[in-house]
Order: structure tokens, then C-alpha cells, then sequence
């Protein structure tokens, strides 16, 4: 793996105490959804600092100082669950400070706090933490939305899916320990483009990874529900990191009714107000397949009524320039009744995507 260095001054130590959080007019649209969407209840207030899991793989371990008898193996073969970290897992676990980590430049700002570049101190692994203040999360009552962001991620391994490693709190604040994606956000790669679009190789591949780790995703029952490319980072080699589990669901029963999520990305079950289940993440894929390609969602206008009609009739025109192959995964995806969607095995095995699959991008979630 490539080397790269950092530099951590004292004076960047202290961005993360001068912050405050600002909640501007715009920040208050109750339509608009967080960047940084998350919630903490009591029962996360009155833990202490803890986290949820440690880094299994011996080149980015952060060290765990709690108990030496907690192995790597034995946590990594922890199974997932969404019912929370018992109270003798949480003794067992690595228990975090602020001052454990040396904080480095801002990597994004979100309406709940910003994400900043760290280095843990006795490892010397490089990090991000989530900066969450407590006081916005309280404002907006999404004190259950940060709690399930945490208990949801802190159990997922993929190599497409952001690892949270951990988390610990303040008076003031709530830190989430998260995978470092060096490459930044898929939607600034998208903007950056001459066109501001993905090469259909390029997309092929990052509807793969991106459908392989919903597959891993779906087989624990869990909902992202907020797929898109602000949502998605990139790791040190250019693979998709699926990132922000702030509206995502651990849903057994499979079946839900909360709207959520990024208006152009919303499915048509969501938008008519019926339940949903995990096939809103085809519909995802679908619409994100499409942005990638012409660089802007399908159903995108200048009306909410209007793209609200054509999200539920699935209204949409491919640009000339839309290959067949792209065409028919994208038309297989965008079906108004959930049933008829493509699934994710299908997506895998569909003859434009395996045609554009790069040799050494086999690994799956199984």
C-alpha cells in the first residue's frame, strides 16, 4: 500500500474546541435534509466514552488499551445486530478520548458538526472523525437517527461500505471514528469531469461494487435508503465507499413508511406515501446509474409537483449518447412497481455490466 504522510500542528488540535455549531436560516428548511444526518439518546448520553468495534485487519488496527484478552479474531467474527452493544461489550471494548487523536485539517462541514482528517496517537493510523454537536442534534430531534447511524455501520464489513470503527462523546459533542477515504466524494469526482459524467466503464464498475455491497447490506436486512453520490466516498485505490447511514434502517420485517432520503433519488412507493422495503435501493442504483452517465438525475426539474409526477410514472429520456447495454439496466431499475426491479444478483450478472467489469474487480461479499 502506498505511503503517505500527514502533518498534525497543535494549532489544528484546537479546531475542533473553537467549533460551535451554526444553524443558519437555510440549515433550519425542514424540507432539506442533513448532510451530517444522526441522533443519540439517552441511553447513548449515558455511556461512556466507548466504542462499538475496533479495526480487524492487522494494517489498520488501532490499537485496543482496554483489554488485551479482546482479540482482533474474536471481534471480527462478532455478529451483526442492531439491538445495541450490551453493557459487558461495552466494558470489554477500547474506550476513546478526544485527546487520543491528533485532529488534522477539515474534510467536509455537514448541518450537524464537520468531518475533520485525525491520526490516532499510539498507532499512528489515520482516521476521520464526525463532529456531531449535541445541541443541533437535540434541535432537530434526531437524537434515534445518530444512535441507529452508529449501531447500524459500527457492524458492517465490506470493502465498498465506510467502516465506523468506534465512537465516544463529550458535554457537548459526539465523535464518530470513521475510515479514511483519501479520494474524496463521488459527487466531486462527477462535477470535476469535462463533461460532468462517468465513462460507462467507470460507472459499470461503481454500479458493481456499489450493488455487491447493498447485496451484503440486504442479506442483514439493512435499508441504506439514501443512496447518491454526496453519499459516496473513494478509497486510497478509486473503490466506492458507501458512506452516511443516517437514514438507513435495520428492518426484519422489511416493510416501511417513513419518507427519507434525496428527493430525485426517491422511489415511487416512497413518494406516494406507501410502505417500502429494501428494493428502494434498486431504484437508487438506477437513478445514480443514470446521474453518472449524463451527470444529472433522470427525473430532475425545475418543479417539485413536476418531478414528483415523474418519479411516479417513471417518466424519463436517455441523451443520444446512453448505450443500449446502459440503457436496458437502467430501464430494468427504474420500474414503478418494486416487484419488477432488477435484483442485485441480476445487476452483478447483467451482460453491459460483466462487458465493463475491470479483471481484478472480483471480490465479493458472498
Amino acid at each position: 500500500m502506498r505511503s503517505v504522510s500527514y502533518i498534525f500542528s497543535d494549532q489544528m488540535n484546537n479546531n475542533i474546541n473553537s467549533l460551535k455549531p451554526t444553524l443558519s436560516k437555510e440549515n433550519k428548511d425542514p424540507n432539506k435534509k442533513p448532510h451530517c444526518a444522526g441522533k443519540m439518546n439517552s441511553e447513548l448520553k449515558n455511556c461512556k466514552t466507548t466504542t462499538s468495534v475496533n479495526v480487524n485487519t492487522p494494517n489498520t488496527e488501532i490499537q485496543d488499551k482496554a483489554v488485551s484478552s479482546t482479540t482482533a479474531k474474536e471481534q471480527k467474527n462478532d455478529p451483526p445486530t442492531s439491538s445495541g452493544i450490551s453493557s459487558k461489550k461495552s466494558e470489554e471494548k477500547r474506550k476513546w478520548t478526544l485527546q487520543d487523536f491528533d485532529i488534522g485539517k477539515p474534510l467536509g462541514k455537514g448541518k450537524f458538526g464537520n468531518v475533520y482528517l485525525a491520526r490516532e496517537k499510539n498507532s499512528k493510523y489515520i482516521v476521520a472523525i464526525k463532529v456531531l454537536f449535541k445541541s443541533a442534534i437535540k434541535e432537530y430531534n434526531n437524537e434515534h437517527q445518530v444512535r441507529r447511524e452508529v449501531e447500524i455501520q459500527s457492524h458492517l464489513r465490506h470493502p465498498n461500505i465506510l467502516r465506523l470503527f468506534g465512537y465516544f462523546h463529550d458535554e457537548s459533542r459526539v465523535y464518530l471514528i470513521l475510515e479514511y477515504a483519501p479520494k474524496g466524494a463521488v459527487y466531486s469526482s462527477l462535477v470535476s469531469q469535462p463533461n460532468k459524467r462517468f465513462s460507462e466503464k467507470l460507472t459499470a464498475n461503481y454500479v458493481a461494487q456499489i450493488a455487491d455491497a447493498l447485496k451484503y447490506c440486504h442479506a442483514r436486512k439493512v435499508i441504506h435508503r439514501d443512496i447518491k453520490p454526496e453519499n459516496l466516498l473513494l478509497g486510497i485505490h478509486g473503490e466506492i465507499k458507501i458512506a452516511d447511514f443516517g437514514w438507513s434502517v435495520h428492518s426484519p420485517s422489511s416493510r416501511r413508511t417513513t419518507l427519507c432520503g434525496t428527493l430525485d433519488y426517491l422511489s415511487p412507493e416512497m413518494v406516494l406515501g406507501n410502505t417500502h422495503d429494501e428494493k428502494v435501493d434498486l431504484w437508487a442504483l438506477g437513478v445514480l446509474c443514470y446521474e453518472f452517465l449524463t451527470g444529472k438525475p433522470p427525473f430532475e426539474t425545475t418543479d417539485y409537483h413536476d418531478t414528483y409526477r415523474k418519479i411516479t410514472k417513471a417518466l424519463f429520456e436517455f441523451p443520444p449518447y446512453v448505450s443500449q447495454g446502459a440503457r436496458d439496466l437502467i430501464k430494468k431499475l427504474l420500474v414503478v412497481n418494486p416487484k419488477h426491479r432488477l435484483d442485485l444478483n441480476m445487476i452483478l450478472k447483467h451482460p453491459w455490466v460483466l462487458e465493463h467489469l475491470d479483471k481484478n474487480d472480483t471480490k465479493k461479499s458472498g
